[in-house]
């Protein structure tokens, strides 16, 4: 009988059958890495292309945030001027005031009665002066009530100046410029 030896053919079989599962381990190591690597450089050119869109949007908002401090600064002196120009527009209104203050001073001093001192601090008016009498002084204060340019006359201090009553009294009396921007508004 002849002998046929299918060893080696068993053997050349499971060396091609190692070698056919050695090349389809490193395809599929390869493949894998390559579908990794593919993966890695996807999400990183995602995040370059988000890096990008983000450094656009932080220049778009310095250029919005330079734009909103100059709007800033023009509403600063948008509001300088218009108070400068509410200023001008109350000293016109006001111009002629002193004008009709100055006549309802003399208007309104009764006879007997005379100023040594005249001051203003705002509105406020501060009147000295010496009368002959303290009717008088109370006279001049209700010809103050009675103006159309001054108002709420309140006496501060009256002192007699004689012993006996004959000389002059001195007075502080305070009052109020009226404007007609405030008659106006009652």
């Amino acid at each position: 009988m002849a002998r046929i030896n299918l060893l080696p053919w068993r053997e050349n079989l499971r060396k091609k059958q190692q070698r056919d599962f050695g090349v389809a381990a490193v395809f599929a190591i390869l493949l894998t890495v390559a579908g990794c690597a593919g993966v890695f450089f996807y999400v990183e050119g995602m995040i370059d292309q988000q890096r990008q869109r983000n450094q656009f949007l932080q220049r778009e908002i310095a250029v919005v945030e330079a734009k909103l401090k100059e709007i800033e600064d023009l509403e600063k002196t948008k509001a300088k001027l218009i108070a400068r120009m509410n200023v001008i527009q109350e000293l016109q209104t006001s111009r002629p005031e002193i004008v009709h203050l100055f006549d309802e001073l003399v208007a309104t001093i009764p006879e007997g009665v005379h100023l040594v001192k005249l001051s203003q601090s705002g509105a406020v008016l501060t009147l000295d002066g010496e009368a002959q009498s303290n009717a008088r002084v109370s006279t001049y204060m209700r010809n103050i009530e009675a103006s159309k340019w001054i108002g709420d006359a309140a006496l501060q201090v009256i002192t007699a100046q004689g012993k006996d009553g004959a000389g002059q009294n001195k007075f502080i009396l305070n009052a109020k410029q009226v404007s007609m921007s405030e008659e106006a508004k009652k």
